[in-house]
């Protein structure tokens, strides 16, 4: 036996309104409905990450300042590209596994992000402070 949606919705608003209510409906409901038996989940496979290509790009409103970080192969190893802005020479990580390569680009690219949220942070906090000095 299937439950009238309108039934659930009722529920939710009685026991907004009335806890002790709502308890009383939803077990009713509960006892009235048989529990279908549902199978566990089966986790779907994630394909492995394409390494080679493989970029993510630091934080920040300016692109000439902005981080970035790119996985390269060659000759079987792996590197990481790292520079800064758009025409930087890059900074060369490696040879290293695909899998190191790979948590190198998100290890940095959170750390970038972790310190850019830390500082405007910080920078609010100023501009906030300075505002009620004023005031």
């Amino acid at each position: 036996m299937q439950s009238d949606p309108t039934d659930h919705a009722l529920a939710t608003i009685a026991s907004i309104l009335d806890p002790q209510e709502a308890r009383r409906v939803s077990e009713k409901t509960a006892a009235a409905e048989p529990k279908p038996a549902m199978p566990p989940p089966i986790p779907a496979a994630c394909p492995p990450l394409e390494a080679h290509g493989y970029t993510k790009f630091g934080p920040g409103p300016m692109a000439a300042i902005r981080f970035k970080w790119t996985v390269r192969l060659d000759n079987g190893d792996y590197y990481v590209d790292e520079t800064i802005g758009e025409n930087s020479t890059p900074i060369v990580s490696g040879p290293m596994s695909r899998e190191a390569a790979i948590q190198m680009v998100d290890d940095r690219e959170g750390e970038a992000r972790r310190r850019f949220e830390q500082l405007r942070s910080e920078m609010a906090g100023l501009a906030a402070a300075r505002k009620s000095s004023e005031a």
